[in-house]
């Protein structure tokens, strides 16, 4: 089998771009993961599953699967060596909480979990911290993906929201109310 290139030299003002700060997600232009966690919105309303003292986890808006979470810290903080010894420690037991989550409302064959540093990594967001955690089955990357580039989801953001709010071992809060702030 043999590797195929192909040229796009038409894409490099982007690459540049993307590399001097111009893409999206940066705090200077809004990062949107900290307008979410900010928001004053009820939980519901931003798919917040769940806060700790000082991170957070979030349903992605744009998921590869039902159930496809990110675990952050609430801090602004845009790589795991900027992360204090307690950011650090909530961040690992919030993707402990994800996985026991996802198991508890998905029962998936497996899980991914996973970190992408950098816009060259495939960060959406680089200058935010998140990790990602995603239930995973046989056969969920089939032909649409594939051949039609769309994924099919089975389940609306509102119901997975719900599905993995109750699933979330631990405090027992609804969700509902408005988020506390963070400074």
């Amino acid at each position: 089998m043999s590797l195929e290139r192909l040229w796009a030299g038409w894409r490099m003002p982007y690459v540049a771009s993307a590399a001097k700060g111009g893409a999206q997600g940066t705090r200077g232009s809004g990062c949107v993961l900290c307008r979410i966690l900010e928001s004053g919105e009820p939980d519901r309303a931003t798919y917040v599953v769940w806060r700790g003292e000082r991170c957070a986890a979030v349903l992605n808006a744009f998921p590869y699967t039902s159930g496809h979470l990110m675990v952050l810290p609430i801090r602004h903080v845009g790589d795991l060596a900027d992360l204090d010894p307690s950011e650090a420690g909530e961040l690992w037991q919030g993707m402990t909480r994800a996985v026991t989550a996802l198991r508890r409302a998905y029962q998936p064959e497996g899980i991914n979990l996973g970190f992408n540093f950098g816009l060259v990594a495939g960060a959406g967001v680089p200058d935010h911290l998140h990790a990602h955690a995603l239930p995973r089955w046989n056969g969920d990357t089939n032909f649409m993906t594939t051949i039609a580039e769309a994924r099919v989801l089975p389940e609306a953001l509102p119901d997975t929201w719900e599905r993995v709010r109750r699933a979330w071992p631990g405090d027992g809060s609804s969700g509902d109310a408005a988020p506390p702030r963070h400074g």
